[in-house]
């Protein structure tokens, strides 16, 4: 299915923009952000200062790791844009999903609302088309993705989205194992062809 980078560098991270989240989620995300530092690793999100993917950020830059933001020009106020990180202001969310997408070589899903949802659903549609084989780890505490994954085996046991789809991520319950997840897929050999996909 797809390509699978060769190398794994930079991880985008999807998740919640509310600060009203479990005070549990934001530990976690603020654990991820140190671990993707630790770990060399870039992180790639919305580009903002609030909920979830605000922890995650923050944590990473107070770690030293890298930190890219991606947010739309509408966002800056209401999802309060972290400038103390390097950022890039868009004009669309599909533009800011585009350039998330090119500068990741895998992906992080956390808990979330329905922004999270449209973002992730997109994803793995990409990925059920074979227009990538990037890696991608749900972390599900307590079973947060359970309705999510029951809902799409829904759809495949009505026939409507083939079994393999169901194949198309990993999940884990505890946020330190999203790094070793990530770093287990198997990657492609150095004789595998580069393929750049521009999605529409």
């Amino acid at each position: 299915m797809g390509l699978t980078p060769e190398r794994l560098d930079s991880v985008c991270v999807f998740c919640g923009s509310s600060d009203a989240a479990d005070p549990g989620y934001l530990a976690d995300a603020a654990v991820l952000g140190r671990a993707l530092a630790q770990a060399d690793l870039r992180l790639v999100y919305g580009g903002g200062g609030v909920g979830l993917m605000g922890a995650c950020a923050r944590a990473a830059h107070e770690a030293g790791g890298k930190v890219l933001g991606v947010i739309p020009d509408f966002l800056k106020e209401r999802e309060r844009r972290l400038d103390v990180v390097e950022t890039i202001t868009v004009s669309s969310m599909h533009e800011r999903k585009q350039i998330m997408f090119d500068q990741s070589d895998a992906f992080v899903v956390l808990p979330g609302g329905v922004g999270t949802l449209e973002e992730i659903v997109e994803l793995l549609s990409w990925r059920r088309l074979d227009l990538h084989g990037k890696p991608v780890v749900f972390h599900s505490p307590g079973g947060f993705w359970d309705p999510l994954f029951a809902l799409f085996q829904h759809t495949v046991d009505h026939k409507l989205t083939p079994p393999a789809f169901m194949g198309s991520w990993r999940t884990v319950e505890r946020i330190e194992e999203v790094v070793t997840t990530l770093r287990s897929y198997p990657r492609p050999g150095p004789d595998r062809d580069e393929t750049v996909v521009k999605l529409a």
